[in-house]
């Protein structure tokens, strides 16, 4: 974990040097995040973006106190998992540190709203995408449970006519989304969130 320090500490003398909005809208998780331009993509939202490149989830839950929680967010945005796969771990450790991060949140923040965008696909990873999509079935079926958490499909939009990853929404190392992709994604993610926001929301 000590790799991390320096970046979180920078999220910490951001929070000192600035306000930050309660009931928050907080995007946290791997590089898909950090380089999501969500304060320009969701403007009208008081987003904070905490996302830290190369993270697996269980990165995220060691610095949650740090990085979530403080906020006290009225949603969260998680993007995490896809590291993860990459680095040998099973679909069933992927959802058992989900888990484990939904358990942090509700332990001290009980009415926050979760919202998984689930592990993408991706050219350079392709071959990892049959457990990928095993991990998302396994959080998606547990969403299901519980209508504090919500399951985003982000892996159907980017796919291309053949079923494989659209190219034109990568950038040239066929992981990372490019502009496109992120447009594709604000767009759809845009309503989830707002009806995340809502006090009546009903379980999706």
């Amino acid at each position: 974990m000590a790799k991390w320090g320096e970046t979180i500490r920078q999220f910490e003398d951001w929070d000192r040097k600035n306000s930050f909005a309660s009931d928050a809208v907080l995007f946290v998780g791997s590089s898909s995040i950090k380089l999501w331009p969500t304060r320009e993509s969701f403007g009208e939202l008081p987003v904070i973006n905490r996302g830290f490149g190369g993270s697996q989830i269980s990165e995220v839950n060691h610095f949650a106190e740090r990085i979530v929680l403080r906020y006290a967010p009225k949603v969260i945005v998680f993007y995490a998992g896809d590291n993860d796969m990459a680095a040998g771990k099973s679909p069933k450790r992927v959802f058992d540190d989900y888990r484990e991060f939904v358990k942090i949140v509700h332990g001290k923040l009980p009415r926050t709203r979760i919202v998984f965008v689930s592990i993408k696909p991706s050219g350079r990873r392709w071959s990892l995408w049959p457990v990928m999509a095993q991990a998302n079935k396994m959080v998606e079926d547990f969403s299901g449970t519980d209508r504090r958490l919500i399951y985003f499909d982000s892996a159907t939009p980017l796919l291309a006519g053949d079923g494989k990853p659209d190219a034109k929404l990568f950038l040239k190392d066929n992981l990372h989304l490019n502009a496109d992709g992120y447009r594709v994604w604000t767009r759809l993610l845009r309503p989830v969130i707002e009806e995340a926001m809502r006090p009546s929301t009903k379980k999706r």
